[in-house]
């Protein structure tokens, strides 16, 4: 993938450098409250690895947040094909992100997620881009509003991924922001 500058950050495929960081954020307590499980080094390697190989192939995928002025890797966002939403055709895009607790409140996630808006509207040409979350998980439904993101709780759903030990992790929200909507909000902005 071809880096995406924003005013703070460059979105870029992963590099050998990143694993601590990556590895770090799938196995912190305050990172994963939402998910069953944490990675070990190794399984936080193979996820990198998947991750490093779906963005060489299609392009863009959740791609490493780097901080522009220092160089250093504050954890993920991007788009990424859905496959196991019930409600939602395999192949619909996401965004998605996760960082480190440290960078948490400074506007990081919005400011990416933003770019990766535009990426997903004007490079890929499609026509909506969904977000989901843990029904509890109030951070990540805020960035989704703050997108211009609408709620759509008739779609909200039980992930299948979600194994039946983790009852309070299972239902999810589902937010959505078709292109047209987007189109308008940045009309309005200038």
């Amino acid at each position: 993938m071809k880096p995406i500058r924003t005013e703070r950050l460059i979105l870029r495929n992963w590099e050998e450098r990143d694993r601590a960081l990556f590895h770090r954020i799938n196995s912190d307590e305050r990172v994963m409250e939402f998910f069953p499980f944490r990675r070990d080094r190794a399984t936080a390697d193979a996820k990198m690895d998947e991750f490093r190989s779906w963005i060489a192939e299609d392009g863009y995928g959740f791609a490493a947040a780097e901080i522009a002025a220092t160089g250093e890797c504050i954890g993920f966002v991007g788009l990424l094909k859905t496959e196991n939403v019930p409600s939602l055709p395999a192949g619909t895009i996401e965004i998605g992100w996760r960082l480190a607790p440290e960078y948490w409140g400074k506007g990081y996630v919005t400011e990416a997620a933003e770019a990766w808006l535009a990426y997903g509207f004007q490079t890929l040409g499609v026509n909506e881009i969904v977000s989901f979350a843990v029904t509890g998980n109030h951070r990540s439904t805020a960035v989704m509003k703050r997108l211009g993101m609408s709620a759509d709780p008739a779609n909200d759903f039980d992930h299948p991924d979600i194994p039946d030990s983790h009852p309070a992790l299972k239902r999810h929200v589902l937010y959505r922001l078709p292109r047209q909507d987007w189109q308008a909000r940045k009309r309005a902005a200038l």
